[in-house]
């Protein structure tokens, strides 16, 4: 769900501008899950450029207090939302935490990386969305761990429907700054795709695995 439409918009805007989305309808992408792809989106590009990053942390912290009030810990995932989430936790000046997508081999044998405590309320920060799987199994992680999951917040979604039915089956909310249908939309206004790519990617979205 994306809260803002003007927030949405301009996220967009700010994705494409430094290529941290590229779309490519003529030359796709293939994703690691063989999935032929016409776009390809990489926020942690964001990091690199300040201004951008600032309004990312500020409106994902925003969203969060609107949505949850205060955790008393923000988690990010690992490991594209580490960076981008402890940024959200410095900006409130909540702990941060990070879960991997296992425990480790060696050492101390974490999954969960900081200071989390039994019944904390955390919110997850992810930086994008496409099945939810690999977020979800973060926050399976979170709740073995006893700890009070509140919701979870992401830069970007697919809006793919297996990620719908994924987080509704998991009982939690996710709210996105932006997804596909307001960065198509911003894409055509701002010249980026035609009208034809346009319609091509939103084919794709339809049904993505099956997509030549």
């Amino acid at each position: 769900m994306v809260l803002n439409k003007e927030t949405a918009q301009k996220t967009a805007e700010l994705l494409l501008q430094i290529n941290a989305i590229k779309l490519q309808p003529q030359n796709p992408f293939t994703w690691a899950s063989g999935w032929k792809s016409p776009i390809y989106c990489d926020n942690r590009i964001t990091l690199s450029y300040p201004p951008i990053r600032n309004y990312l942390r500020e409106h994902l912290a925003n969203q969060i207090e609107e949505l949850y009030g205060k955790p008393d810990i923000i988690a990010g995932v690992a490991t594209g939302a580490i960076g981008i989430g402890m940024l959200v936790a410095d900006y409130m000046n909540l702990p941060f935490c990070y879960v991997r997508p296992e425990a480790k081999k060696h050492g101390r044998q974490n999954q969960i990386e900081g200071n989390l405590q039994e019944n904390q309320t955390v919110v997850v920060v992810e930086d994008l969305i496409s099945t939810g799987k690999s977020s979800l199994l973060a926050v399976d992680a979170l709740r073995e761990a006893n700890a009070q999951v509140k919701g979870m917040v992401a830069i970007f979604s697919y809006g793919f429907d297996i990620s719908e039915e994924n987080f509704e089956k998991s009982g939690l909310s996710l709210n996105t700054l932006s997804n596909y249908d307001n960065l198509l939309e911003q894409a055509e206004k701002s010249h980026y795709i035609t009208a034809e790519e346009a319609t091509t990617l939103a084919e794709w979205r339809v049904d993505p695995a099956n997509w030549k």
